[in-house]
């Protein structure tokens, strides 16, 4: 299903020093100044210019896990690059932490626009917080690669956002993707669905409601905004609504509370969520409430994947945990970044062609094939399906195959 692309390396105590000097914590830090980043191509003293690559995401706040997923991930690959020693250029990678809000997102994209050794940009990781600072981006000609911000909306080119590209199927394929599972799979009738007012759940949950009303399910659904502080009153509603199934579109930190307030009420039907609550930290949150449920995601499971299976082994090494959700797909969108970075050999590589060189990439990934349509949207559509068991996310693969097509 996934083809093998495996990057080897090996990372002598030398090459991991010069790794950390390069892309370490000193560029994730407001006070501590980053000496190549005050003049493009800033060669350091060395005989390489110096390009960063800006990285924006939820590092803090709730559902930080998403984020910091996603950081490694892309992390990685840049040290990666640097320790094989064959780039024309020294590369540096720059955080910025939006805490996945949509106010703050502003802010937090114009700390990497301002600083001009920034060529592109991976992220924003959220909807919401994409939608808030793209005019800017497109503004200032730098492109952004978002591994998973999969509102439909984000490429309507009625908005502009002509520096947005998205690494991965939009919420068309996962909502229909859940629907798909519920009407044909588990033949369900009724299905009750919730969204957490966010541009992400919103923009999941239309999608889902759409296709089950067209494969002939009877649809009920309510809005509850995230960070509510009792799941009672929704749950006893699904309960008593006489649904089959239900789905919530919304994150993990809120999907955990409702997740037990759903089992204490009493409802047994299958329970759906998507990406935003496919992580770890739902079943941790959650606790026995988690069980059973079933997560969406346009993501493969890299610790199941026989084409990830390096990239694993690499990520445990480096941050003494497993990768999870999108960590690999933003391993392979940097490398994707890194790619058309080396086209320009040593020569200056301004924002504007560095968009244009990315808007038509094509790159075979360790996860999928990387390609934009016109308008900015990840030319595919496949999504997988996991359920909980036992306390730990299990992978059960492609829905399309699962199904039947």
């Amino acid at each position: 299903m996934l083809k093998r692309r495996v990057i080897k390396i090996a990372l002598p105590i030398a090459a991991a020093a010069l790794v950390l000097s390069a892309c370490g914590s000193d560029d994730d830090d407001d006070k501590k100044k980053d000496g190549g980043s005050s003049a493009p191509g800033n060669t350091g003293g060395g005989n390489k210019p110096t390009w960063t690559i800006g990285f924006q995401a939820g590092l803090s706040g709730e559902n930080a896990q998403l984020g910091i997923n996603e950081e490694n991930g892309a992390r990685l690959a840049v040290e990666q690059a640097n320790a094989k020693g064959d780039l024309p250029f020294t590369l540096k990678f720059k955080t910025s932490d939006d805490e996945a809000s949509e106010t703050k997102s502003v802010s937090a994209a114009q700390k990497l626009i301002d600083d001009s050794n920034v060529v592109a940009v991976i992220g924003p990781a959220f909807s919401g917080p994409t939608k808030a600072a793209s005019p800017n981006y497109a503004k200032a000609k730098l492109a952004t690669v978002s591994p998973s911000a999969t509102n439909p909306s984000l490429t309507n080119p009625e908005n502009n956002f002509t520096a947005f590209l998205r690494g991965a199927p939009n919420d068309n394929a996962q909502g229909g993707g859940m629907a798909k599972y519920l009407s044909k799979k588990l033949q369900v009738k009724k299905v009750f669905v919730v969204d957490d007012k966010t541009e992400y759940g919103v923009g999941l949950s239309k999608v889902a409601k759409d296709e089950l009303t067209k494969a002939g399910v009877q649809v009920v659904s309510d809005s509850v905004p995230k960070a509510t502080p009792d799941y009672g009153p929704i749950s006893t509603k699904i309960k008593n609504s006489g649904a089959d199934a239900m789905i919530y579109a919304g994150y993990y930190q809120d999907g955990a509370p409702f997740a037990k307030k759903l089992k204490e009420a009493g409802f047994n039907g299958p329970k759906f969520s998507g990406d935003g609550t496919n992580d770890a930290q739902f079943v941790s949150l959650a606790g026995d409430a988690a069980n059973d449920w079933f997560l969406t995601c346009p993501c493969a499971d890299a610790n199941v994947e026989a084409a990830t299976k390096q990239f694993t082994e690499d990520y445990k090494k480096r941050f003494n945990t497993n990768p999870s959700t999108y960590s690999a797909e933003s391993f392979d969108i940097a490398n994707l970044v890194i790619d058309q970075m080396k086209s320009f050999g040593a020569e200056k590589i301004t924002r504007e062609a560095m968009l244009t060189k990315l808007k038509g990439a094509s790159y075979k990934g360790l996860t999928k094939t990387f390609k934009f349509k016109q308008n900015g949207e990840f030319d595919g559509a496949t999504t997988f399906i996991y359920q909980v068991k036992g306390g730990k996310i299990g992978y059960m693969g492609d829905i399309d195959q699962l199904v039947g097509g």
